[in-house]
């Protein structure tokens, strides 16, 4: 297995454990270093499986204390916002991208190097890659927040992310915009980000992170728009043939 899909396994595996029963709710899952060995996988791989069973609502990383994992119940009744695909949007370019500008001034090589896979993997325009290139452009932004040092910073983007995945409406218009997504587009838009954080450059990172949701918004606009229109197709359609089945025979003039 590649080593930017390692800790995809680790995830799944951990999520595994918790399901099972040997990590119940409430309990403390064992140290990085316990579940690098116990995977066989580095410390950092364990470190980016925890951000990722996070932002799903399976565990809570209490900075200090430890990581715990969270009751399904809880995570299951814990509401979220009923906002539209633009607001969603909207807050995100104004979290991620100070936390972009937040990020260039403390970002290590090592994670430099990890965006430059998931730029890679999110450049693949192959359809059986595009699930991967998916996940690749949610931890591209949750590295990001990672590395921005502030924790409030990161816990708002994960809970954005949450609303992007786990709130229909949101999710159906992202799936229609990935649906036709140029793979090239979106690498150029997320090479721009890393660039800015490689020159070390805050104002550079935050001006290319608003630049991508600008796009996105842009996105969503003509996405919607269509979608609407086929709405209006499909009403007319739909008039039009009740109309047909109630007119008798011989008398449509």
């Amino acid at each position: 297995m590649k080593d930017k899909r390692l800790y995809h396994s680790v995830a799944d595996q951990i999520k595994k454990l918790i399901k099972d029963g040997a990590f119940p709710p409430g309990s403390r899952l064992p140290g990085e270093r316990e579940l690098a060995e116990q995977f066989d996988v580095s410390r950092v791989t364990v470190r980016e499986a925890e951000i990722v069973l996070q932002a799903l609502g399976h565990i809570k990383i209490k900075t200090g204390s430890g990581v715990y994992v969270l009751d399904p119940v809880e995570t299951g009744a814990r509401g979220l916002p009923n906002v539209t695909a633009f607001e969603l949007t909207e807050a995100r370019l104004l979290f991620e991208s100070e936390a972009a500008a937040l990020a260039a001034g403390l970002i290590s090589d090592e994670t430099l190097a990890k965006l430059g896979e998931l730029v890679e993997t999110m450049s693949n325009d192959d359809p059986a890659e595009a699930e991967a290139a998916q996940i690749a452009d949610r931890e591209f932004h949750l590295t990001i927040a990672a590395a921005s040092g502030n924790a409030a910073v990161r816990y708002v983007v994960e809970s954005l992310w949450k609303i992007r995945t786990d709130v229909p409406a949101v999710k159906e218009v992202h799936d229609s915009i990935c649906a036709i997504e140029d793979a090239g587009h979106r690498h150029t838009e997320h090479a721009d980000v890393l660039n800015a954080l490689r020159n070390r450059d805050p104002a550079a990172a935050r001006q290319s992170m608003q630049a991508h949701f600008r796009g996105l918004l842009g996105s969503m606009i003509d996405v919607t728009e269509e979608q609407a229109l086929e709405e209006l197709r499909k009403q007319v359609t739909e008039s039009r043939q009740r109309y047909l089945n109630s007119v008798a025979p011989g008398q449509g003039g």
